[in-house]
């Protein structure tokens, strides 16, 4: 991005205007320039990161998350979106308006533990294999796998967060976590191909 700096700083600039003005999604993630796929791809995250038992959830959110990558890896600045998508918004006043007060705190409280750090994490071949982790998760996320989206999500969301706020801390969770993601994605194949080993032989 190339304003340096928190993200609330951020919030603050798009938000300003006057109160009954409309911010749309397509100037909010124009503004954010290239923190832009971080946060609408965190945003489609978010329900992946709690247990809902909602089936297909992974899916239904995974796929928007693979095209949005893929505009991110074909090198569009902000991500392109349907023209009825794009024009929806909120009054600047309401946005203004949640931004204020208890949010603003939490914002900042979030910024405390989320911030620039550690840059060499988050930029040169560092940067790259962390972008091709992500994409990979993002893939992995789409996929119709059952018991397999909670870990590699929160991995995704560490990996938006480093890349939102150039934290290092966060990539080397983002990093953990897929770590924990491999064993655990590789543990459930195994007792898959047990299981219809096992039901084969139940069967024949």
């Amino acid at each position: 991005m190339t304003e340096s700096g928190t993200l609330l700083p951020t919030l603050d600039r798009l938000f300003a205007g006057p109160r009954d003005s409309v911010l749309t999604i397509k100037a909010f993630l124009e503004g954010l320039e290239n923190r832009s796929y971080a946060f609408a791809i965190l945003a489609l995250n978010v329900p992946n990161c709690v247990p809902t038992n909602i089936p297909w959830i992974s899916t239904i959110t995974g796929v928007p998350m693979l095209l949005l990558i893929g505009q991110y890896f074909l090198g569009h600045e902000v991500p392109t979106l349907p023209d009825f998508v794009g024009r929806l918004g909120l009054p600047r006043g309401r946005l203004q308006d949640f931004l204020a007060g208890r949010t603003r705190r939490t914002i900042e409280r979030i910024e405390n533990a989320i911030h620039p750090r550690r840059d060499w994490w988050v930029s040169g071949t560092p940067r790259k294999l962390m972008l091709a982790a992500w994409a990979l998760l993002i893939l992995l996320l789409a996929l119709p796998i059952p018991f397999d989206n909670l870990i590699p999500a929160w991995a995704i969301a560490f990996f938006c967060f480093a890349l939102i706020e150039r934290d290092g801390t966060m990539a080397i969770l983002g990093w953990l976590f897929t770590l924990l993601t491999v064993a655990w994605t590789a543990f459930l194949a195994t007792v898959g191909i047990v299981m219809v080993r096992h039901l084969l032989q139940v069967l024949f």
